[in-house]
């Protein structure tokens, strides 16, 4: 139960986060999802740096469980679909992170789309 209560904090911490990149950029008028991109680019980095981090040893407790589920979760769940993604390439499995890529970002276009027109009427 430990480890719901730190996926909960650090998915808090991250949903925040983004809301406040967010809402920092928001009187901007761009024309490109520019604190979106920011957001995705830097839960990636900071999701490489987490799983580096534990692989060292260096994040004890629940301190990975926190960061990168809770943190990086919260703030885009981008990192862990890239994270994932680099980890088949790493492991040699081409064809299957590209088949990954292509039905994770149909399925969510989709998705998107659906929610769109479903709320409609």
């Amino acid at each position: 139960m430990q480890t719901y209560l730190f996926v909960f904090l650090g998915g808090g911490l991250g949903s925040v986060c983004r809301f406040g990149l967010g809402h920092l950029t928001a009187g901007y008028r761009w024309q490109f999802p520019w604190a979106t991109f920011a957001a995705n680019v830097l839960a990636c980095f900071l999701l490489g740096i987490f799983v580096m981090l534990n692989a060292k040893g260096r994040l004890g407790g629940q301190m990975p469980v926190l960061l990168m589920a809770g943190f990086c979760g919260g703030f885009s769940t981008f990192s862990t679909f890239s994270n994932e993604t680099v980890q088949m390439m790493l492991a040699g499995d081409w064809l299957k992170a590209g088949v990954y890529i292509i039905v994770s970002v149909l399925v969510c276009l989709v998705a998107v789309y659906w929610g769109l027109t479903s709320s409609h009427g």
